[in-house]
């Protein structure tokens, strides 16, 4: 074999190792979404996979958007039966982002979240709600925010677990969308003058077995 063909024979070779290597990484990576087959029990938030947005309608113009950056989270687990599985969602309100320092404290006051006095707001489970669409599935819970409490729907798909191949944590991953009033819960500041009542919030997490 000559040196020319040798060369092209090896990066050929090479190549061929490359795809196979990508595709095997591929298998690793790529999570189970057989909900039956994951893991039951404790599951606690993996903190750096995780945000929780909530919009709302500014004056009819647009829809104004925000975060929280800091949320803790445990999940009682039971694939076999969704229905026995308990969420508790606890959202630290003085984490509130809005990409605008100076309002983001004007929102941390009296007028709005008042988080010197409600520092908190808890979400829990209390009911499942049966869905026919695969691996989504509707939780009815308890929301306690501006020191109310009342029920709100969560919307939660499931989108996969497997062991985590960076972590190397069995790790499950979901997003989950709720919808309620604020003046439900007292924080109705400015919603005569047209903002917006309707929150809606969206959630995507990733939850680790607990050891």
């Amino acid at each position: 074999m000559s040196f020319s063909s040798f060369s092209k024979f090896r990066q050929g070779s090479l190549l061929l190792v490359s795809v196979v290597l990508l595709a095997s990484c591929g298998r690793v990576m790529a999570p189970n979404t057989e909900i039956v087959a994951m893991k039951p029990g404790q599951y606690k938030f993996d903190k750096d996979h995780l945000s929780m947005v909530f919009k709302v309608n500014h004056l009819g113009f647009s829809t104004y958007v925000g975060r929280f950056n800091a949320l803790d989270a445990s999940l009682d687990f039971d694939p076999e039966k969704i229905e026995s599985s308990k969420l508790q969602v606890i959202v630290d309100m003085k984490s509130i982002d809005v990409n605008n320092p100076t309002f983001a404290e004007d929102l941390r006051g009296s007028d709005w979240l008042d988080v010197q006095k409600f520092p908190q707001a808890v979400f829990k489970t209390t009911r499942f709600v049966e869905s026919k669409e695969k691996n989504s599935f509707k939780f009815e819970g308890d929301l306690t925010f501006h020191g109310v409490t009342a029920p709100v729907m969560l919307d939660v798909k499931f989108h996969g677990g497997g062991r985590n191949f960076l972590t190397r944590k069995f790790t499950l991953g979901f997003s989950a969308s709720a919808n309620f009033k604020r003046s439900i819960f007292g924080a109705d500041n400015m919603t005569s003058l047209g903002v917006g009542d309707d929150i809606e919030l969206e959630i995507n997490a990733e939850f680790q077995k607990a050891s």
